[in-house]
Order: C-alpha cells, then sequence, then structure tokens
C-alpha cells in the first residue's frame, strides 16, 4: 500500500554505530536498528536502539588536558605557561609547541 503512494521503506543492513552530535550532547548508538522511508525526494531514518549520551564539553576537557600533558612534555615549561600559549593560538597544538620553543 505504501508503494501505491510512493513511499520506499526498507531496512539498512549491518549497521555498526549511529552518531548524532547536538552542541552540547553526542548520543551514540552502539547497536541499532536503522529504518529509512524516503517519500517524495524526502529520505527520513528510523533508529531503533538504546543510545549512550555524553555532554561533548567532556571531550573538550580531556582532550584540552591531553595537549597541555604533551606541550608540557615537549618544552619543559609550566602548565601556566601551556594553557596561556594553547589559548593564544586558539588551540592549536603544533603552534603552541613552537611557540613555547621559540621564546
Amino acid at each position: 500500500m505504501m508503494k501505491r503512494f510512493g513511499i520506499n521503506v526498507k531496512n539498512i543492513d549491518n549497521v555498526e554505530k549511529v552518531i548524532i552530535q547536538t552542541d552540547t550532547k553526542e548520543y551514540v548508538f552502539d547497536t541499532a536498528e536503522v529504518t529509512v522511508m524516503e517519500a517524495q525526494g524526502q529520505k527520513t531514518f528510523q533508529i531503533i536502539g538504546e543510545p549512550t549520551v555524553k555532554n561533548r564539553g567532556d571531550e573538550t576537557q580531556d582532550t584540552q588536558k591531553e595537549d597541555i600533558k604533551l606541550i608540557i612534555e615537549q618544552t619543559g615549561k609550566s602548565e601556566a605557561e601551556a594553557r596561556k600559549a594553547l589559548k593564544e593560538t586558539n588551540g592549536d597544538l603544533a603552534e603552541a609547541i613552537l611557540k613555547l620553543t621559540q621564546s
């Protein structure tokens, strides 16, 4: 009946992971059933499963801590100097290291 109205529905096989990111959250479906419905040139995806939800700011903080640690290891500078250089270079790790090794 749906085909009569120009609606096609099919499952996507072998889905390994689905990730939905917003500006503040990340929804990760490690196992999910995904169905795609196409009607009037538009595709709608249905995801069935239970996601793991994380705050996206947590990743940024973890990454920044790792970057600061690496800068300290590479330059021998203090944590405060490493933080300042990373901020001044807008998070560019390589540029922060160069900045501290040249000064």
